[in-house]
């Protein structure tokens, strides 16, 4: 679960010392975007829905900055600081026609700023499903971070940061299809089912055309990724079987078959890291 809305949250805390910042105002003008800022894409109308929010209230949350260097101002246009976060309020408050807003000044090297911003965007909701996925790799990559620090740092699960990096497994067409708006992350997290990133985008193919719901795309995901039985006729899996497989699903956050037989069956629980294997591990053993 998400941690609420409003405050720094316990991971940017647990960055960067409280007493490292200051609240004040900045002239906008004085104030640049950070060029590695994780969220890519920021929607035209909801930013227009926000300049019209601030033009009748203000910026009531005030933005992270870092100071820029003397020496380094130049390079930037003459700016005095570089947004660590809150770049959609700061679009906004620009379009809304504001010269001035809150800051808080936080002392961060740019490594500190690049994990904050990373964390506070994350713990806001507001990025795309792929766009979180590849702040959780920035994280894993440029700071070394495990699967169960970047958890604790955003207030998530680890399932939740696992389940998140395997969208980067997916195909590039699937990919396209996700960032684009055109499936949903559970289609994402179905289609991920099909190793060969030929097939999934087969697949792909048939849930555009047919505009497949989650629980379709997954029963399709079933059929492909299930080589033909030369048996006495297959059995289709049951709705019951099927509901199960759906519950330990959403429960470990990955691919399960659940397959039975008059004199018994197995459960068969898919990974696809050693993280996510130990993620699993925790989620069963330790809960017990």
């Amino acid at each position: 679960m998400s941690k609420p809305k409003g405050g720094l949250g316990k991971g940017l805390g647990a960055l960067i010392p409280v007493a490292t910042s200051q609240l004040t105002h900045a002239q906008v003008e004085d104030i640049v975007p950070n060029p590695r800022q994780p969220r890519h894409n920021i929607d035209a109308a909801s930013l227009e829905e926000l300049a019209s929010s601030i033009r009748e209230h203000g910026v009531i949350q005030p933005l992270l900055v870092a100071e820029v260097p003397m020496e380094e101002r130049p390079l930037l246009a003459g700016a005095r600081y570089q947004l660590i976060a809150g770049e959609r309020r700061w679009q906004a408050a620009k379009i809304a026609g504001l010269t001035r807003v809150p800051v808080v000044i936080k002392e961060a090297t740019p490594d500190q700023a690049l994990q904050l911003a990373l964390v506070e965007n994350i713990q806001r909701a507001d990025l795309t499903p792929l766009e979180e996925a590849l702040a959780y790799r920035q994280l894993a990559d440029e700071f070394g971070l495990t699967q169960e620090k970047i958890a604790a740092r955003v207030g998530k699960n680890r399932v939740s940061v696992a389940n998140a990096l395997r969208l980067l497994n997916l195909g590039e067409e699937a990919r396209a299809a996700l960032a684009a708006g055109k499936i949903t992350e559970g289609h994402a997290r179905a289609l991920l089912g099909l190793e060969s990133t030929l097939v999934q985008a087969q697949a792909l193919g048939i849930v555009l055309a047919k505009a497949l719901s989650v629980r379709e795309t997954e029963e399709l995901v079933r059929r492909l990724g299930t080589a033909p039985r030369r048996t006495k006729g297959p059995r289709q899996p049951s709705q019951e079987n099927t509901a199960l497989e759906d519950e330990f699903r959403s429960a470990l956050g990955t691919k399960v078959n659940l397959l039975r037989s008059a004199k018994g069956g197995k459960l068969v629980i898919h990974f696809y890291s050693q993280e996510e294997f130990e993620a699993i591990y925790e989620a069963i053993v330790k809960r017990r």
